[in-house]
């Protein structure tokens, strides 16, 4: 019996001799083109809040809360917000030593005086503007305030409703996400790419908007396990789309080169080399031809070696062969 060919014969080559047979049915090819273009590398990563935009208010003096403004975790505060009200029998003794001196000063100058009593003030962090109400009023407030020294969202609290509280107590962590780091897990032999990268493009599951990240460090200690590194990008965020602990994406490319391509499915494997189907002299006549590849993307291969500009190649190399050229081993 005959054999069965499918789709179509093609001209097989042996390792010094040609063997051309006619293709039965029309084939489509593709011609071997310059691309000017970056290799992508993909890799996954995680959101992490940048830690140069953390604020921690602490208090340089004890006393107790008597308002509290920022009284749930997460809630979004602006720079200069009143966070809590607060009454400090420290804080309260500096602000009548200071009005005091204030009138003294206004009877006999002792610029001196005056400012010694206003730094220590200021170095209770008391905020400008409750001095100078001091200094306009000649009065003075019982209750201190403490302002949000940025904006961001409050990650932490320490104290409720009419607390106490203890000098150097961290009351608040305030978190600014207007930039992130997008922490990237890169395996090991990743690593020789790595200088060439320049752009990374961020994506999110349930966000549309498409980030782009700086380079930033690459972490100087490796997990054993996963044998990967941890890069770290840079990622303006000021919408705050991106939220700590979000899985992400990240599409990096290199400098952009011109490389000779042809798509993926244009060349088959076999026995561990690579093989185009060029177009022969005759219509119908297909010549397999060892190539040298490298992988650009998921749908291109880089042509190194075998192949020329401008050659034409069947479009689909995964075809089925006649018997006759399986048992004959003939590529």
């Amino acid at each position: 019996m005959k054999y069965l060919i499918l789709l179509f014969s093609l001209l097989l080559m042996a390792e010094d001799k040609k063997v051309s047979v006619e293709q039965l049915f029309s084939v489509q090819t593709v011609q071997v083109k310059k691309m000017t273009t970056s290799k992508v590398q993909k890799n996954y990563g995680y959101v992490k809040a940048d830690e140069s935009q953390r604020y921690n208010v602490v208090p340089r003096f004890g006393g107790y809360v008597e308002v509290l403004y920022a009284d749930t975790i997460y809630k979004k505060v602006k720079k200069g917000e009143l966070l809590v009200k607060v009454y400090s029998p420290e804080v309260l003794s500096a602000k009548e030593e200071y009005l005091a001196t204030l009138k003294y000063d206004a009877l006999r100058k002792n610029s001196e005086m005056l400012k010694s009593s206003r730094d220590k003030l200021l170095l209770l962090n008391i905020d400008e503007s409750e001095i100078q109400a001091i200094e306009k009023s000649l009065q003075v407030s019982r209750s201190t305030n403490i302002y949000a020294p940025a904006d961001g969202y409050i990650f932490a609290k320490s104290i409720s409703n009419l607390d106490a509280f203890n000098p150097k107590q961290k009351l608040f962590e305030i978190v600014n996400l207007d930039t992130v780091w997008i922490e990237v897990r890169l395996h090991q032999k990743e690593l020789k790419n790595l200088e060439a990268l320049e752009s990374f493009k961020v994506k999110a599951i349930g966000i549309e908007k498409v980030f782009y990240a700086k380079k930033g460090i690459l972490y100087p200690n490796l997990n054993a396990k996963e044998s990967t590194l941890t890069l770290r990008l840079h990622a303006q965020n000021k919408n705050n789309a991106l939220q700590a602990g979000m899985y992400v994406s990240v599409e990096a490319s290199g400098k952009k080169e011109e490389y000779l391509t042809l798509p993926a499915n244009s060349v088959i494997r076999k026995n561990k080399a690579f093989y185009a189907f060029v177009a022969g002299e005759y219509e119908g006549e297909y010549e397999p031809r060892e190539v040298s590849v490298k992988v650009l993307d998921a749908n291109t291969y880089i042509i190194e070696d075998g192949l020329v500009e401008g050659d034409a190649v069947v479009s689909h190399a995964m075809f089925m062969m006649d018997s006759d050229a399986q048992i004959n081993s003939l590529y």
